[in-house]
């Protein structure tokens, strides 16, 4: 991913997050609970399913990244997913 669309991923990820911080924490956690069923979804190429703005979240937290035209998990975002699986809270 360029470094502009990641900026301008960022952005709109803050912007939301002046907007409400109790609203900011929901999402956030609504964001790392789904993360592995969006990649399951992106393992069988069902971008399509992924909630709106789902996508371009993951991008900002460096959770997704591009990889020659594919998303794939970042470190960061594999770690969320052992620690969804283990059911415990980030």
């Amino acid at each position: 991913m360029s470094r502009l669309t990641r900026n301008r991923a960022r952005a709109t990820l803050n912007d939301r997050a002046v907007s409400s911080p109790i609203t900011s924490r929901l999402r956030r956690q609504l964001l790392r609970d789904s993360l592995p069923p969006t990649v399951d979804l992106l393992k069988q190429r069902k971008a399509d399913q992924v909630g709106d703005g789902f996508i371009a979240d993951y991008l900002a937290l460096d959770w997704l990244e591009w990889n020659g035209g594919t998303l794939r998990l970042t470190v960061i975002g594999t770690n969320i997913c052992h620690q969804v699986w283990a059911g415990l809270d980030g």
